[in-house]
């Protein structure tokens, strides 16, 4: 094959209509084109060359009639050796009328497409410890960097998408109390209202997709409001979401929630989506898809920090913004609270220091301190309306008391102060959530945040007496999120909690998706070497569930020993096994629960059927 290969490669190059204009290397998109056309140029350089005529060419009587799919799965199989895309089409994706990948009726028929979203969990804010191959050493070595996440796309077919997004297993069942110790305490029922309508805090972890899918059974139609914090898309590694997304990966990533977002949205209830500069105007026109864009009320304008620094010296405007698209469900039936800026609000003209100063002169003058502080009252307001209604740009004014993340970083609210945890970038301002949920929802109402984080959504709305739901999968879940909300109920003092005099109290329920494959692509993740994710093969095989396209022989008995392979990156080769893992079982479905090999307890059991039981 290797010396037809040759062959090929020489006639092929030998047209420039072949190759790629700026590095000469073949154009196999080109030359698969040219052969579904029945190109001259091609049939000519094929039919000329005694090799290449008897392996793509059928003789029949005296005709010689051209084997497209023959050459065009040749053309497959023959890319370069040591490269990811052969490999990847070696261990399958593949049956007997060619590569799945190169049908267009599986992908056009049903192209889904999501990813699995990983995250750096690095104390090191976005760096990681990996394994590279050296050419020079011909070792694995141990290096730390960026981490470079691994992503999921894959075509599904209409059963599979079922079977995905089926309601899934939750386990590891636990209420945090005022009185909870640590680990919280067994969840002994689920709290349901008189019309069935679970009355819970939920915080959930695991994929948020498939999450969302699992509440639609449950809440679809009772989400009053949905405020969701995404990933940028900004490549930037200091993130903890390293949202590190290909443009158009992360569309599919966002457009996959946003539809089932729109399924648990009351009738009156209202969307905030808030983003930065690098996708806002794409996603705009996404949610105008999704949710139609009479639908869109409004584009709020979030100034997140004042001039200092580094910012001051960029050679261009000072990006000084994020922005947050506010969308409803229903364009005219939605709930709005009118709100309004007070005097109370902007009259904080003075510091301590001005007010200090103006006491003094004051004093100096003959006025006693009652009537002085009466007169700094009076000139603080001069000139401020007793009430002004929210516009659609925030904390442009000094005087607004909308926190910046600037201002955050400062403050009490702060949580990596208030938990002594390692720092994680891109906290929300307590009163940024506090005005969306006092305009879109009323006491009682739910709020669902599926990009949960660091829990702000949460802990505002408890201290708003909301319901809520928060999603996250990243780890770091337990020691920021969960952790947080414990110390809301015990009535911290951090962020709105003066200002709306928390005293703490409530409680909340924390659970998880019940993993499966998901516990098999971390145990890939972790391999040190190539060594570590061969020994993993033999129990892959016989535990979890793997890609029935996958050709799991040839690659157990012949790839993973070729030496080609081993010189493939740790991260290539890491991708190639995870690959293989079935998507549709990354978490146990409820209906299989039951099944002893999942190892889930009768309580875990008994939860998650009260959880989809309505009364």
């Amino acid at each position: 094959m290797n010396k037809l290969k040759q062959i090929l490669e020489k006639a092929l190059k030998s047209e420039s209509a072949f190759c790629d204009s700026e590095s000469g290397e073949l154009n196999y998109t080109k030359v698969k084109d040219s052969a579904d056309k029945i190109d001259k140029k091609l049939i000519s350089l094929l039919a000329d060359n005694k090799d290449l005529k008897n392996k793509f060419f059928i003789k029949i009587k005296d005709v010689y009639v051209f084997n497209i799919q023959d050459f065009k799965f040749f053309l497959d199989e023959s890319k370069v050796d040591n490269s990811y895309t052969q490999y990847a089409n070696k261990i399958g994706l593949a049956d007997n009328s060619g590569l799945l990948e190169n049908r267009s009726e599986v992908v056009l028929d049903f192209p889904f497409k999501d990813c699995v979203l990983e995250g750096g969990q690095s104390t090191e804010e976005g760096t990681d410890t990996y394994f590279e191959y050296s050419e020079k050493t011909g070792k694995y070595e141990e290096k730390n960097g960026k981490r470079n996440e691994v992503f999921f796309n894959q075509v599904l077919a209409h059963d599979e998408i079922d079977r995905l997004f089926d309601r899934k297993a939750l386990v590891n069942w636990k209420r945090f109390t005022k009185d909870s110790k640590k680990d919280g305490e067994a969840v002994k029922e689920i709290k349901r209202d008189k019309t069935g309508l679970i009355q819970e805090n939920l915080i959930i972890k695991g994929n948020n997709l498939l999450a969302l899918h699992s509440l639609k059974s449950e809440f679809a139609g009772k989400i009053k409001l949905i405020y969701i914090d995404p990933p940028y898309n900004t490549e930037n590694g200091t993130f903890k979401y390293n949202d590190t997304f290909n443009h158009s990966t992360w569309l599919t990533f966002m457009k996959n929630r946003l539809e089932v977002a729109k399924d648990l949205l009351s009738d009156d209830g209202s969307i905030y989506v808030n983003i930065d500069y690098n996708e806002a105007h794409y996603l705009k026109i996404l949610m105008d898809e999704v949710f139609g864009r009479t639908n869109f009320q409004r584009e709020i304008i979030w100034r997140i920090g004042w001039l200092s620094g580094y910012k001051t010296v960029a050679k261009n405007y000072i990006r000084n913004h994020d922005t947050i698209l506010y969308y409803t469900r229903n364009k005219d039936n939605f709930v709005f609270n009118k709100v309004y800026n007070t005097i109370k609000d902007y009259a904080e003209r003075f510091n301590n220091e001005n007010r200090k100063e103006i006491l003094d002169r004051l004093k100096t003058l003959g006025i006693n301190k009652k009537d002085s502080e009466t007169f700094i009252e009076y000139i603080s307001q001069v000139g401020l309306p007793e009430k002004y209604p929210l516009e659609d740009t925030w904390n442009s004014s000094i005087y607004d008391k909308l926190n910046s993340i600037a201002v955050v970083s400062f403050s009490g609210e702060k949580v990596s102060k208030m938990l002594d945890v390692d720092e994680i970038k891109g906290q929300k301002s307590e009163k940024l959530l506090k005005r969306i949920i006092e305009v879109s929802t009323n006491e009682g109402d739910f709020v669902l945040d599926y990009h949960l984080g660091t829990g702000t959504t949460g802990a505002v709305a408890h201290k708003m007496n909301r319901r809520y739901i928060g999603v996250e999968q990243l780890d770091y879940i337990e020691n920021t999120a969960v952790a947080r909300l414990c110390e809301v109920i015990k009535g911290e003092k951090a962020g709105i909690s003066k200002e709306i005099n928390w005293q703490g109290g409530g409680d909340f329920i924390y659970c998880e998706l019940a993993k499966w494959n998901e516990k098999a692509k971390e145990e890939i993740q972790n391999a040190k070497d190539l060594s570590a994710l061969v020994k993993l093969f033999d129990v892959l095989y016989e535990k979890y569930f793997l890609n029935y396209n996958v050709k799991i022989k040839d690659f157990k008995d012949k790839i993973i020993k070729e030496e080609n392979f081993k010189k493939l990156t740790l991260a290539q080769q890491k991708k190639m096994f995870l690959t293989m893992l079935d998507l549709n079982q990354m978490y146990v479905q409820e209906s299989e629960m039951a099944d002893k090999k999942y190892g889930i307890g009768s309580e875990d059991q008994k939860l998650t059927k009260a959880f989809y039981s309505k009364k």
